[in-house]
């Protein structure tokens, strides 16, 4: 379906665009549009409710569409959940290296009316849930997964999603709490790459609750799954 005008997106959810649309996830990204948390809204909806302009969000979405190569086949679940493996591994080896700079970068800008305050704290609690939803996905569901392709499993799936609203909330803390990602003028070389790090982060946290929730976990429910 071509996207002409701010119209074609009414009735379409953000997820499903999202998932069928190469480069749709960063277009979202850019008009800060929530496509892994609320997967299931409508996304002309979801634009009135950001401020939006539905014909600027078209516009962008139909440069995808003319320019997008034909989608290639949809993974196969194991590859799918391996790809998102890789995601907890990238999760687990940078987190604690932020969590150090947002403690240093905190302590040595204390004084700054613009230090991140709080950010170190956050990020820490981050950490810790993501580490037990990671464990829940890798030594429960993932392994269920693999075994029956034809299973549903409504209940646990609900409760990820549950911890995937949770997680969309720290990171609009976060970018909150860094100022969109972005040091002040004159920041150490500290605060620059605290900044940069938060936002891949943020984007690749982004990216992998995508593929769950919208690619995923839909092979696992309801009629989907029958």
């Amino acid at each position: 379906m071509t996207i002409q005008s701010g119209s074609d997106l009414d009735g379409r959810t953000i997820g499903e665009i999202a998932a069928t649309l190469p480069g749709a996830t960063a277009v979202f990204r850019k008009f800060k549009m929530d496509f892994c948390c609320h997967g299931d809204a409508d996304v002309g909806d979801m634009a009135r409710q950001c401020g939006v302009d539905t014909s600027d969000l078209a516009e962008a979405l139909d440069a995808l569409e003319k320019s997008k190569t034909p989608v290639p086949t949809t993974p196969e679940t194991d590859e799918l959940i391996d790809h998102i493996l890789r995601y907890h591994e990238t999760h687990r080896r940078e987190l604690p290296q932020l969590i150090t700079l947002a403690r240093k970068v905190e302590t040595v800008h204390a004084g700054h009316p613009q230090a991140p305050h709080g950010l170190a704290d956050l990020l820490h609690q981050m950490r810790g849930e993501l580490e037990v939803h990671m464990k829940k996905e890798e030594l429960i569901l993932f392994p269920a997964m693999r075994r029956g392709p034809r299973a549903r499993f409504d209940a646990p799936i609900a409760q990820m999603r549950h911890d995937h609203d949770d997680h969309g909330e720290q990171m609009r803390r976060m970018e909150t709490l860094t100022g969109d990602f972005t040091p002040p003028a004159g920041a150490c070389r500290s605060w620059q790459a605290l900044c940069t790090g938060a936002a891949k982060l943020a984007e690749d946290l982004m990216e992998h609750i995508h593929l769950e929730n919208n690619i995923l976990f839909p092979r696992y429910q309801g009629a989907l799954a029958s």
